[in-house]
Formats: C-alpha cells, structure tokens, sequence
C-alpha cells in the first residue's frame, strides 16, 4: 500500500511539474521602450492581462469593444486608475493595435490571434534588474534554427500546400514600403520578416547591393538588429559573405530572445536597421581636383597706354 502511494504522489509531482513547465511560457516579461513595438498573441477563448507598474494614465485603440455587444475585433477590460488591462480576441483572425500611455511615455502593442497566446505579460521599468523574474527566452538548438530558416525560404509554398504548418507564423513583406539602411557604398534591404512566437525569433529575408566596383566582403555572421535603442546579435544566418561589385546577394539571419537571455517580444511593426560587419576595406573617398591657373596680363601694343 505504501509502496502504491509513494508511486502516486511520485507520478503526481512529475504531473504537476509538467503543468508548470507548460504554463510558464504564458507568462511573459519585457521591458517597458517608447521606441518598439511589443508582439503579443491572444485567443479568442483565453484572456490576456498586461501589467504595468503603476497606474494606467490612457488606453486608445481602433477595433476594441468594453461590453462585448459593440462591433470589435477584441474586447478590452480596464478599471480606471488600475495598472492592468486585460483583452481577448473576439474573431479568429483578429490583428489590430493598442496604445497606453503611462509615466508620460506612449507604448505600442500589436495584437494577433496566435497559438500558444500570452497569458500574462509584466511590463518591467527601468532600471533593469540583471536577472530579477525576467522571462527567459527559450532554448532553441541550432537544428531548430535552421528548420525555422527553412520554414522562411519555403513560406510561399507552405502557405499555399500546408497552410497549417505556417499558421501560426507571423509574415510580413515590405515591397511597398521598403526598409533601406544606406551605408553610402553598399545598402541592405529588408525584403521580408517572420515572427515565431513559440521560439520568440524573428527571421529576415534582406538584400545586400554593392554600389562598388570592388568585391564587397562582411563577416557572415556578424548580423544585429537595432530596435529602438536596443541592439540584438544573430543566433543563426545563411550569408556567403562576399557580394560582386555592382551586385546583389540575398541573406537570411535570425535574431532569438534578447542579449541577456530573456525575451524580446519584438513585433514585425518596429522600423528595423540591419547591421553587419564589413571586412573589405571601404573605397577611398573621390579626389576632386581644381586648376588655378595664374591669369596673365593683357600688354597693350607698345606705344598704346
């Protein structure tokens, strides 16, 4: 009998364990920046709380409804002068976004319907505590990361064959607003992005051109993403490293969790800037040269003043 209920209660915490391991990746944590735009997913048949420090000075967002009866995409709760906010998504494919302005600052969240949706998401204040609850970004292993560039590459296909492998992949492509970022001799393009949630990594499709006519040459896997005032370093790339002169090169990087281990929450919405490494040296800058010939006097004829 004792041997039964060891078992039990052993079979019980191994349960209890796994619940817990599941329910953490729920609740979330991220910084509170002015300057990015937060990605949070949210249901249709679960409620999703953000907190803030204190209290909640103004909430403004298109789409949202507070009883439920008025036409929206999502239905939002807030008492006045509380420091939370809860919404829930009202149609499967709802998407749209929200504002809330506390401590003077405005912070901007983007809202769509994915699965596993946040629960609860913390918004941590500055100064930023080293390792104090922050929400640790999963672990990804190198095999997993290719497997989400591969998934990038065939997106197209994917949505089109097996729409339900992509479904819950963020997507966006940026052929009618382009993010160039200009570096005077060569300019990398972000042609098209992709957010996965469950790994919280975004992965690029970007375009290097070399306007020189010397071999353009980077270190492959040297590629960061500046978001807002917060830089984040590659976890994974698929670059060759070398662009033709007067060529083009199409690259995939992807970017997981923040520097310090914990989440970045990144949504596609922010105005990226992609950094890499150059190795080659960049060309000498053009010589512009001037003639300042003396000017001769004219001689009148001898014997004319």
């Amino acid at each position: 009998m004792k041997s039964t209920v060891k078992f039990l209660l052993s079979t019980f915490a191994v349960f209890t364990g796994a619940v817990a391991l599941a329910d953490s990746s729920a609740i979330q944590q991220a910084w509170l920046d002015d300057h990015v735009v937060v990605s949070v997913p949210v249901a249709t048949n679960r409620v999703t709380t953000i907190n803030f420090p204190g209290p909640i000075e103004a909430i403004d967002g298109a789409g949202f409804t507070v009883d439920g009866k008025t036409p929206g995409q999502f239905q939002l709760a807030h008492a006045k002068g509380s420091a939370f906010l809860s919404v829930r998504a009202l149609f499967p494919k709802a998407a749209g976004n929200l504002n809330v302005r506390w401590n003077d600052h405005t912070y901007v969240f983007e809202l769509s319907v994915s699965d596993p949706p946040l629960l609860s998401l913390n918004m941590q204040g500055l100064p930023r505590p080293e390792e104090a609850g922050a929400a640790r970004a999963p672990e990804v292993s190198p095999l997993k990361l290719l497997s989400l560039l591969d998934k990038a590459k065939a997106f197209p296909l994917l949505k089109t064959q097996q729409p339900e492998s992509v479904a819950d992949v963020g997507f966006t492509t940026y052929d009618g607003k382009p993010l160039v970022n200009d570096f005077n001799d060569f300019q990398i393009q972000i042609e098209e992005a992709f957010r996965f949630n469950a790994e919280d990594t975004l992965v690029f499709r970007v375009a290097i051109t070399n306007e020189t006519d010397t071999p353009l040459i980077y270190q492959p896997d040297s590629f960061s993403l500046r978001a807002g005032n917060r830089l984040y370093p590659q976890s994974i790339s698929d670059a060759g490293g070398i662009v033709a002169p007067k060529g083009q090169s199409i690259v995939y990087f992807a970017v997981t969790g923040t520097p310090d281990g914990g989440r970045n929450n990144l949504s596609l919405k922010n105005q990226f800037t992609v950094l890499v490494n150059r190795l080659s040296p960049p060309p000498p800058p053009p010589v512009v040269t001037t003639t300042n010939a003396p000017v001769q006097p004219v001689r009148s004829p001898r014997g004319q003043p």
